[in-house]
């Protein structure tokens, strides 16, 4: 190198070399090959995805396989998959985020002060109102909420495009990142964890998926895959973050798949529920399907036993309402008023959109376990007495709507909710 040349002060990291998926493509297609392949070898082909290794014809063509062979709806591939997205995601200090988490969950009946979420796969066509992402804030009043989010790919509204067009302030939910995360439980017991954000490497899968016209194992996995569920497979339950999970699936058959994909990824408490219309919430208009996830009373670290019920609007002592009053089809910008109304307390007491979200709370509420307390001490009118009546499955669904509707009256959804906007608004970008 001569005098005048200068060394760049930081180059580039050199590309990772390219992974041929050739002979694991030639075992999975066409079926009833010698050596089938494995869900470890599924989910190792799809971790080059989120490092850029895999070249678009082989990835898209993976997809495809796993797709026509139905090997992308087994409950083993959505679990090792979602381990090794996991694995790739932009990492949080685990250390840090349980101990502000300690210091802030408040213990109540078997809820241990844990993190949370609710989410649905979407796909269900039904173009309902944003209802996990409403109920996870409602949720907010009582738990640590970690929502699991992104955009629109299949509906109007998206939950981060119904947060994005709050007013009179809309929260900065890009600034929720690892290195906020903690100081931002310190000030709410609300998260919304933009995908993107903590999902870094899928924006090399994100144009493949867009190329083809059928849904892939991504839009399964994702709601397996909340950054906060810090525990892959084969660890001790027992240290997760994510302490209840509540997830919609938008066909029936994937009820059971889920539930054994949450308990093979170390769950300890969830619920996976369909609608009886193919809808990914806890319908109004009918029965749902719901498979729970019940922790062994004998010991920490033994497997969850699944129990499988129906639930019907009723057993909340709430009636039943068509699809039709609940499935607007709106603009992020008119769910967004919508939500402001009901964190305002503004919605008629009998409006089927704010029973639509009294339900699916109160069945986070009581999957959390929160609904298992004797005593509260919450008010609001009602002298505070529990509502002790068990339904389906065992859940106090009637406690879980008493809650949820306290959240709204007493102002502490909102409370919660003004807190986390404040909070990522003042995070730098």
């Amino acid at each position: 190198m001569s005098s005048t040349q200068q060394t760049p002060s930081a180059a580039a990291p050199a590309p990772l070399p390219k992974v041929d998926l050739k002979p694991l493509l030639a075992r999975l297609w066409p079926l009833g090959h010698a050596n089938p392949v494995t869900a470890d070898e599924i989910a190792e082909a799809i971790s080059y995805f989120f490092t850029n290794q895999v070249s678009d014809v082989q990835a898209g063509s993976l997809l495809m396989c796993l797709h026509f062979t139905g090997l992308d709806r087994r409950a083993d591939v959505l679990a090792k998959t979602a381990a090794a997205m996991l694995k790739s995601a932009a990492q949080i200090d685990s250390d840090q985020l349980r101990s502000v988490v300690e210091a802030r969950g408040r213990k109540e009946g078997a809820y241990e002060g844990g993190l949370c979420d609710i989410v649905g796969t979407g796909g269900d066509s039904h173009n309902t109102f944003n209802i996990s992402t409403t109920s996870s804030i409602l949720a907010s009043s009582l738990l640590l909420l970690s929502k699991h989010g992104n955009k629109a790919s299949t509906s109007k509204s998206g939950s981060a495009d119904l947060l994005a067009n709050m007013l009179p302030l809309a929260p900065q939910i890009s600034r929720v990142r690892p290195d906020t995360i903690a100081p931002l439980y310190s000030k709410t017991n609300y998260a919304f964890l933009f995908a993107p954000v903590f999902h870094p490497g899928m924006r090399y899968v994100a144009p493949i998926r867009r190329q083809l016209p059928w849904r892939t194992v991504f839009n399964l996995v994702g709601p397996l895959a909340n950054p906060v569920d810090l525990v892959s497979s084969g660890s001790n339950p027992s240290s997760s973050l994510l302490e209840a999970r509540m997830i919609g699936v938008a066909r029936k058959d994937l009820g059971p798949v889920f539930a054994e994909a949450l308990k093979l990824g170390g769950a300890r408490k969830a619920m996976v529920v369909c609608g009886d219309e193919e809808l990914d919430e806890i319908s109004c208009a009918g029965n749902t399907l719901c498979w729970r996830l019940v922790p062994s009373p004998s010991s920490a670290s033994a497997e969850p036993s699944v129990e499988h019920f129906l639930l019907h609007p009723t057993d909340f002592g709430l009636p039943a309402h068509p699809l039709s009053t609940v499935s607007p089809g709106k603009e992020p910008s008119e769910n967004a008023a919508i939500l402001a109304r009901i964190l305002n307390n503004e919605m008629p007491d009998d409006d089927p959109i704010l029973h639509f979200v009294l339900i699916n709370t109160a069945a986070l509420f009581v999957v959390s376990g929160i609904c298992e307390a004797e005593t509260s001490d919450m008010g609001f009118g009602d002298d505070g007495v529990v509502v002790t009546e068990r339904g389906p499955g065992g859940g106090r669904w009637k406690e879980g709507v008493r809650r949820a509707r306290w959240a709204i009256r007493s102002g502490e959804a909102a409370r919660q909710w003004a807190a986390f906007v404040e909070a990522t608004n003042g995070f730098s970008e």
